[in-house]
């Protein structure tokens, strides 16, 4: 059943009718699903399990291993329902969900969790060190509990009274210990430094010594990691982690121990959340949908979370009623559907379970990170994010065919706001993956990200949505296996148009001339991305191929085909998986020879079945001087009205600058039928290239 809140108020909140009452009655909606699936009130939160391959417990764990992983389990769950639960208990101490009184449960569980010998004692640093067999004196091991202790502490704050100050000293002390067994150790070096810091700065203010040059060290370094534009770098890649953790983390740091203690370092946290504020907005499309992108997809509307914890900042400067709009339009982004839920709790995927963009790290409890939207509710009813009347930002000021484009270069993004069909599209830069990272690839190095048209899995052997796929020889198999860029870096934006370079297979093992490589360029137009890329190849023969979006196929797809002079198109009308209607529509002119479809199953993360246009073209010559550029373009809307044949076949004229009219050098003059012209011209970026 779909969440239906009692509470609505569209004076209030014109967009949704949320209100405050109403994310408590969705909290609540939440809870149910994990308490309907607690046996007895001494269980731990141990939820069913619907996807067994790829999560933890592992299918082949054993020994001390299983034994590690089935604690982290448990804390998992305990902490990070508890990031639903916390503000609910500090709102009414007497909150029931499924019978079970939340103060009292999650008071008696986090005390067990952290008292030796109990049978849900998830094990001081050194227990897991021992378990793992590591030996040495300086260790370097690292254990999910880190992660859980962070949000743990948060929980605490968030009901202080209602829990924390109920515990003796001997119980505080308890639970004291297993955070300072963990508080100076060692962590992942990028957003876990937080974890520490955080768990720190909890113990300080209760009045434990703490290590203060620990504490030091580790922020200096998270402010290392700060890359411009409000955005820090997460290891090799930029995602939600810069949100959904630097900046959340670093405004309840703030509070805690900053501003008090590290001040210099605390005016900077809080001058990056307030440049995120600047444009993160426009990164949500006109429903307030999150786009799917980047690792831990099953966080979901955790995205949100920045916007609420903005206003911990002793001069926050998010809009209340454009956050609010926000974080209550992605939460009915998933709570309005009637595939998230199995057996009552999140699903293993983005809409409906969706085992392509699991991670091993994950267990089934992991999903309630997306709890972390509901720490807006620790922000009390007067607070002007509930008070203040929802606005839209960016969209409201959009109309008829208008574009809104932000390019940030420091976090290498490119997002497009359309008002024609209310999607957002993100392109992305500075993406490095391993040649064998498919899931990687997926994740990151997509041409396009959508809002309304998520990311697909490979289709075909040959085929991926969104990007391009180079075989040897006739085929796949023939002459090579199929190639796909796993590095994409980032040239910047000129006269309007995007500029990326992408490797076929990089590695570090070959001079970049001795990889197959495109030059990337496009641009925004109304429903969607042009593009106009080029070949850069140095052995043929070759097969290439370009996927579209993946297209949700409910048995109902309608399929068009049209041709003006040499350009092709093929259309699709259907419904995605909440019945509404879509539209996708792929255009092809020079470069290509044609465009098909492929048919596949369980690589949508929207509908069981899918079909994905894709582009296909051959280069044969050994050195032959063949068609350099590959012009193509996705349109996409949510309703079957016809795309006009100016929408579809957009261009006038494409003038090339060399004479054989192939563009292996000079620009590429595209006019659009409209009047407006681009020039795409890759002169200098080898120059610009960054990672």
């Amino acid at each position: 059943m779909i969440f239906k809140p009692a509470e609505t108020d569209y004076a209030l909140s014109p967009y949704t009718g949320l209100t405050r009452k109403s994310w408590t009655e969705a909290a609540k909606y939440l809870l149910r699903g994990v308490f309907g699936n607690i046996a007895s009130s001494s269980a731990p939160i141990v939820l069913p399990r619907n996807e067994t391959e790829v999560t933890y417990p592992h299918k082949y764990a054993e020994g001390n291993r299983l034994k590690i992983e089935k604690m982290a389990e448990i804390f998992e769950g305990l902490t990070r329902t508890m990031f639903i639960a916390a503000p609910l208990i500090h709102d009414d101490p007497d909150t029931e969900v499924c019978g079970y009184l939340l103060r009292d449960y999650y008071s008696k569980q986090i005390l067990r969790s952290c008292t030796r010998g109990d049978e849900n004692f998830v094990g001081y640093f050194e227990d897991l060190k021992e378990l793992s067999g590591d030996k040495s004196e300086n260790s370097f091991s690292i254990f999910q509990q880190t992660v859980e202790t962070c949000a743990l502490v948060i929980c605490l704050d968030i009901c202080r009274e209602e829990i924390w100050e109920r515990y003796t000293r001997a119980e505080k002390n308890i639970i004291a210990n297993l955070l300072l067994s963990y508080a100076h150790e060692s962590t992942v070096a990028q957003n876990w430094r937080f974890f520490n810091m955080l768990v720190m700065a909890f113990l300080h203010k209760e009045g434990y010594e703490i290590k203060k040059n620990v504490m030091a060290e580790h922020a200096s370094a998270v402010l290392g990691y700060y890359a411009g534009d409000g955005w820090y770098r997460d290891g090799h890649s930029f995602d939600y982690y810069s949100c959904w953790a630097f900046n959340v983390y670093a405004p309840i740091w703030n509070k805690w121990y900053g501003y008090e203690n590290l001040p210099y370092i605390a005016e900077k946290f809080e001058r990056n959340s307030n440049e995120l504020m600047k444009t993160y907005p426009d990164m949500f499309d006109r429903d307030g949908f999150a786009v799917m992108w980047g690792r831990s997809c099953v966080y979901r509307n955790a995205a949100t979370s920045p916007f609420s914890e903005n206003f911990l900042l002793n001069n926050p400067s998010a809009d209340p009623g454009l956050a609010r709009r926000i974080a209550s339009g992605a939460l009915l982004q998933f709570l309005s559907r009637e595939d998230l839920l199995m057996n009552g709790i999140p699903s293993m995927g983005f809409y409906r379970q969706f085992t392509p963009l699991v991670q091993g790290y994950s267990c089934a409890e992991s999903v309630y990170w997306l709890g972390k939207a509901f720490m807006c509710l620790d922000l009390p009813e007067n607070h002007p994010f509930w008070t203040a009347k929802e606005s839209n930002g960016s969209w409201e000021n959009l109309s008829g065919g208008e574009i809104k484009e932000t390019v940030l270069d420091a976090p290498a993004l490119c997002f497009t706001n359309h008002c024609a069909n209310g999607e957002t599209v993100f392109r992305t830069g500075k993406v490095l993956k391993n040649t064998g990272d498919i899931h990687g690839m997926w994740n990151y190095s997509k041409l396009a990200y959508n809002s309304k048209f998520p990311w697909e899995a490979s289709p075909a052997e040959n085929v991926e949505s969104m990007q391009y796929v180079l075989c040897g020889g006739e085929g796949c198999g023939v002459g090579g296996e199929p190639e796909r860029c796993n590095v994409t870096f980032w040239c910047g934006s000129r006269g309007g148009v995007l500029y990326r370079r992408q490797f076929f297979g990089y590695s570090l093992n070959y001079e970049t001339h001795h990889m197959q490589a495109l030059n990337l360029a496009d641009f925004p137009v109304k429903y969607g991305i042009l593009r106009a890329d080029k070949l850069r190849l140095f052995r043929t023969p070759v097969t290439v191929t370009l996927g579209a979006y993946g297209f949700p196929d409910n048995g109902d797809t309608e399929i068009i085909t049209k041709r003006e002079g040499k350009a092709e198109a093929i259309i699709l009308k259907g419904y995605n998986g909440m019945n509404r209607p879509i539209q996708l529509a792929m255009t092809v002119y020079d470069g290509w020879d044609g465009l098909d479809i492929v048919k596949s199953v369980n690589t949508n993360p929207d509908s069981e079945k899918s079909l994905t246009v894709y582009a296909v073209t051959k280069r044969t010559e050994k050195y032959g001087y063949e068609n350099f550029i590959l012009i193509s373009q996705v349109i996409t809307k949510e309703s079957h009205d016809d795309f006009t044949e100016e929408e579809l076949f957009p261009i006038k004229k494409i003038q090339y600058g060399d004479p054989e009219e192939k563009g292996g050098y000079g620009p590429v003059r595209i006019i659009l039928k409209w009047g407006e012209e681009k020039t795409v011209d890759f002169d200098g970026i080898e120059g610009e290239m960054r990672l």
